[in-house]
C-alpha cells in the first residue's frame, strides 16, 4: 500500500512535466490556426518566386532590359538621369543595387561620340556596358532582375494585407493564391520594367487612402503623399494618382464645411500630402534638377510643332518643381500616346489602337478560372456595393474603374502588362467572392471544398501550363489561330527566348542565322551566335544559312518597320506581310512560343 502511494505521489509530481509538451504543441497549433492564412500566403508567395527565379535563370534578357539594366546601373552610379528618361526611375533604382556590388565596366565620357545628352551618347551608354561586361552578361542579367522579383512578392503581399483588412484572412488567402499563380504576373514580375512597379506603387497608394479614410491623422496623410510619390516613380501613367488622390479629398472637403475644424485639418493635410509627394520623387532624382538646353528646345519644336510654345512654358514652369527628366519624360510618354504605336489585334493592324484593346488582350491573356471569377466578382462588388451600401467595396471598384477608364483611352496597345495596375483589385474582389461562396456552402462541406479545389486546381494547373514561358501564355479563347495571330508585340514575343534559339542553334554546329526577332541585334552574340538582319538588307542579298528565325510579332507583322525597298517605300499592307511566307510553313522548333525557327533546305553550308 505505501509503494502503491509513493507511486502515486511521483506520477503527481511529474504530472507538470509530462504536459508542458502538450500545452506548447497546444499553444503552437493555436498560433499556427490564428495565422493559417498568412502562413499559407507565405508560403505561395515563396513558390512563386522560386518559380520566377527558375525562370530568370534560363530565359535571356527582354529587349527593354538591354537599355533598362544600363540606364539602373547608371542612375544609381553615376547619377545619369537622361538614360532612358521616358521611364521613371523606381524599377532602375532596384535592378541598379546588385550591379553595385558587381561593379561593370563604365564608358568614360572621352569615349562618348556626342555630347552627354545626345542619342549617341545614350546608345554608347547602353550598347558599350554589354560588349564591355561580355564576361559578366550572365551574372548582370539575373542579378538586376532578382530585386523585381522581390517587389512582385511585396506586391503579393500587400494584396494579401489589403483584402484581409476588407474581407478577413481566408478572402486574403485565396486572393494571394489566385494571384501568385497568374502568368502574366509572373511574366512581367521578373522584368526590369515598369509594369509591377506601377501595379505595386497604385495599389499601396489605395491602401494608403483606405487607411487614412478609417483614421485621419497627419501621419497618415504624409502616408498617402509618400505612395503616391511611389507610384508616379513606378511609372509616368500613374500621375493620375494625382487627381484621383485629390477627388477624394474634395469629396471630404465638402463634406466637412460645416465643420471648420475638421476642413482645415483636411486641407493641412492635402498640403502634407503633395509635400511628402514631391519630397519623395525629387529624392530619387537626388534633388537634381538640370538647366534645360537648345537640344530640348528642339525636341520640343519637332514634337509639338502645333503647340510648342505652350508645352515649352509648362516644362520650364514644371521643372521648378519636379526634376527636369521626370517633366521630359512625362511630355515624351504623352507624345508617344498622341503618336500611337502600331499593334496588331484580331489580325487588324492599327498604330492608333482600339477602344477595346485592353478587354480582348485580357480575355485572351489570363487563365479562365480568373477571368470567369473577376467578371463574376465585379458584378457581385457592385451589387452589394448599390443594394447593401457595403462602403468596404468602394476601395476596390473606384480604383479599378478609373484606371480602366483611363486605359481605354491609351493609344499604345502593345501589351496586356499596361492593365496589371487593375490586376490586384481583381484578385482582392475574386478572393472575397470565392470566401463567401465558400460561407454559404458551409453546411455543405463537399461541395464548398469541390467548388475551391476545382478553382485553384484549374489556375494551378494553367500556372503549370505556362511554366517557363508566361510572356507569351494564351488561354484556351485564343486556341483556333497562332497566338502571333490575336495580338502583337510583348504579348507575343519580347526577346527573352534568344538564350534557348542560340543553344539549339550551338548544338547543331551553328554559330550564324538569318533573322528578325526582338534583341536579335544584341543579346544572341553574347551566346555566340551571330544573326544576319532580314531587315537590313534583302534575304538575297546576305549570306545563305541553314536556319532562318523569325519572330513571333514579325509574323504578325506589326514590329517590322517602314523602311524603303526599291527605290519606294512600302505600304502598310505589304509591310505587316514581310514574312507572310513563312506564316504558310511549318517551323522546325518554336521558343517559348515567341521565335520560330524554320529551315533553309536549299541553303548552302
Amino acid at each position: 500500500m505505501d509503494e502503491s502511494l509513493g507511486q502515486g505521489r511521483a506520477a503527481a509530481g511529474a504530472a507538470p512535466l509530462d504536459f508542458a509538451p502538450r500545452r506548447a504543441l497546444t499553444q503552437a497549433r493555436r498560433w499556427a490556426k490564428a495565422r493559417a492564412a498568412g502562413l499559407a500566403s507565405a508560403l505561395l508567395l515563396s513558390v512563386m518566386a522560386l518559380n520566377m527565379l527558375a525562370v530568370v535563370s534560363r530565359k535571356s534578357i527582354t529587349i527593354d532590359e538591354i537599355v533598362m539594366i544600363p540606364a539602373a546601373y547608371y542612375h544609381l552610379a553615376a547619377g545619369n538621369f537622361q538614360l532612358v528618361h521616358d521611364h521613371p526611375p523606381l524599377s532602375k533604382i532596384l535592378a541598379g543595387v546588385p550591379l553595385l556590388f558587381i561593379q561593370p565596366e563604365e564608358v568614360q565620357p572621352h569615349e562618348l561620340p556626342g555630347p552627354p545628352d545626345s542619342p549617341e551618347s545614350e546608345w554608347a551608354h547602353q550598347e558599350r556596358f554589354w560588349e564591355d561586361n561580355r564576361d559578366s552578361f550572365e551574372a548582370i542579367s539575373f542579378w538586376a532582375r532578382v530585386p523585381m522579383i522581390a517587389l512582385a512578392v511585396a506586391l503579393g503581399a500587400l494584396v494579401f494585407v489589403f483584402a484581409r483588412d476588407l474581407f478577413g484572412g481566408r478572402a486574403a488567402a485565396l486572393a494571394a493564391a489566385f494571384y501568385s499563380l497568374e502568368p502574366t504576373v509572373l511574366a512581367h514580375g521578373r522584368v526590369v520594367q515598369t509594369d509591377v512597379p506601377a501595379a505595386f506603387g497604385y495599389l499601396l497608394t489605395t491602401f494608403a487612402v483606405y487607411r487614412y479614410a478609417r483614421s485621419r491623422t497627419w501621419r497618415r496623410a504624409l502616408t498617402v503623399g509618400a505612395a503616391g510619390g511611389l507610384a508616379v516613380l513606378a511609372k509616368f501613367s500613374m500621375l493620375l494618382v494625382g487627381p484621383a488622390v485629390l477627388a477624394v479629398f474634395a469629396v471630404w472637403v465638402w463634406r466637412a464645411r460645416g465643420d471648420r475644424a475638421e476642413l482645415k485639418s483636411l486641407l493641412a493635410h492635402v498640403a502634407l500630402v503633395g509635400l511628402a509627394a514631391l519630397l519623395v520623387i525629387n529624392a530619387a532624382y537626388y534633388f537634381d534638377g538640370r538647366a534645360l538646353t537648345e537640344r530640348d528646345a528642339r525636341w520640343v519644336a519637332e514634337s509639338f510643332p502645333a503647340s510648342a510654345a505652350a508645352v515649352w512654358a509648362a516644362i520650364r514652369a514644371l521643372s521648378y518643381l519636379l526634376p527636369t527628366e521626370m517633366v521630359l519624360g512625362v511630355f515624351w510618354q504623352l507624345w508617344h500616346n498622341g503618336e500611337g504605336h502600331p499593334a496588331s489585334l484580331l489580325g487588324m493592324q492599327s498604330a492608333t489602337g482600339w477602344w477595346y484593346y485592353f478587354p480582348v488582350a485580357f480575355a485572351l491573356k489570363v487563365p479562365l478560372p480568373f477571368l470567369l471569377l473577376s467578371v463574376a466578382s465585379l458584378a457581385w462588388a457592385a451589387r452589394a456595393l448599390v443594394r447593401r451600401r457595403d462602403k468596404r467595396f468602394l476601395f476596390v471598384l473606384i480604383p479599378f474603374a478609373v484606371y480602366t477608364a483611363f486605359v481605354l483611352m491609351s493609344r499604345i496597345n502593345i501589351g496586356v502588362r499596361y492593365y496589371l495596375p487593375a490586376f490586384p483589385s481583381l484578385f482582392i474582389l475574386c478572393g472575397a467572392l470565392l470566401d463567401r461562396l465558400l460561407v454559404r456552402l458551409g453546411r455543405h462541406k463537399v461541395a464548398a471544398a469541390a467548388l475551391a479545389a476545382l478553382l485553384l486546381g484549374w489556375a494551378g494547373f494553367e500556372a503549370a501550363r505556362a511554366f517557363p514561358d508566361q510572356m507569351t501564355y494564351f488561354n484556351q479563347l485564343a486556341s483556333a489561330r497562332p497566338h502571333w495571330w490575336y495580338l502583337s508585340d510583348s504579348n507575343v514575343e519580347w526577346g527573352d527566348d534568344v538564350r534557348q534559339l542560340s543553344l539549339y542553334l550551338r548544338a547543331r554546329g551553328e554559330t550564324r542565322v538569318r533573322g528578325a526577332f526582338l534583341a536579335g541585334y544584341l543579346t544572341p552574340r553574347h551566346y555566340g551566335v551571330e544573326v544576319l538582319d532580314l531587315l537590313a538588307r534583302p534575304a538575297e542579298e546576305l549570306p545563305p544559312t541553314r536556319y532562318t528565325a523569325v519572330g513571333a510579332s514579325f509574323l504578325n507583322g506589326s514590329t517590322v518597320p517602314a523602311r524603303p525597298s526599291g527605290g519606294r517605300w512600302p505600304t502598310d499592307e505589304e509591310r505587316t506581310n514581310t514574312f507572310d511566307a513563312y506564316r504558310r510553313r511549318t517551323p522546325e522548333a518554336v521558343f517559348g512560343g515567341s521565335i520560330y525557327l524554320f529551315k533553309e533546305v536549299d541553303s548552302s553550308q
